[in-house]
C-alpha cells in the first residue's frame, strides 16, 4: 500500500488518487465518483503518507492509526463517521489510547474514519506482510585478455551488425 498516491483537497470532499502531473498542478481522480479534475498548485494539498496525528509524547503517522484500525476490525470497515461526536472520540480512544484530546478534534476523528473506510472500500488499504523474493544476481562481464579488435569481432558475430568506420578506422556515432 502506497499512501503517496492517496491525496487530500482542502475543501473538497473524499480522497483523490494522482493520475498525472501537468505544468500547473496535476490530475486526480476520487475515490468517491472516479470523476477527474484538475487540482492546481495553490490548492492544499496532502498526501497521507504525511499526515499525523497528535499523541501526549509525539507524533503517530496516519498509516500506523490505520493499521491498528485494520488489525482491530479484521479489515473490514469501521465505525462510520457520521456516528454521534462522543462514540467517535470513544471509539478513536480504544484506536489510539494516548492521543491528544486537547490538539486532536472531532472533526479530525471524522476524517480518519472516513479515509480508512473510502480506501477500505477502493481496497487500496492492504497490510498482509509481503514476503519479498531476493533479486536475481546479475552475471559479470568476464574479462579477458583478448585484443580490442577480437571483441569487437565478436560483438559483430553476435549481433549481425557491423558497425560503421570512417577512413581512419574511427567508429562513427
Amino acid at each position: 500500500m502506497d499512501l503517496k498516491e492517496i491525496l487530500s483537497v482542502a475543501g473538497k470532499p473524499g480522497l483523490y488518487k494522482t493520475i498525472a502531473n501537468t505544468k500547473t498542478g496535476m490530475i486526480v481522480e476520487s475515490l468517491i465518483d472516479n470523476k477527474r479534475i484538475p487540482v492546481y498548485a495553490s490548492d492544499k494539498i496532502s498526501n497521507l503518507e504525511d499526515i499525523y496525528i497528535f499523541t501526549t509524547e509525539t507524533e503517530k503517522p496516519l498509516k500506523e492509526v490505520f493499521k491498528i484500525i485494520y488489525d482491530r476490525e479484521k479489515g473490514e470497515k469501521c465505525i462510520s463517521h457520521k456516528e454521534d461526536d462522543r462514540k467517535l472520540k470513544e471509539y478513536f480512544g480504544q484506536v489510539l489510547p494516548d492521543y491528544d484530546k486537547d490538539r486532536v478534534y472531532t472533526s479530525d476523528i471524522k476524517k480518519v474514519f472516513a479515509w480508512y473506510n473510502l480506501l477500505i472500500e477502493n481496497k487500496l488499504l492492504d497490510f498482509t506482510e509481503k514476503t519479498e523474493e531476493p533479486a536475481p544476481v546479475e552475471a559479470k562481464e568476464e574479462k579477458t585478455d583478448e585484443p580490442a579488435e577480437t571483441k569487437k569481432a565478436k560483438t559483430e558475430k553476435k549481433t549481425g551488425r557491423q558497425k560503421k568506420s570512417d577512413a581512419n578506422g574511427n567508429e562513427e556515432k
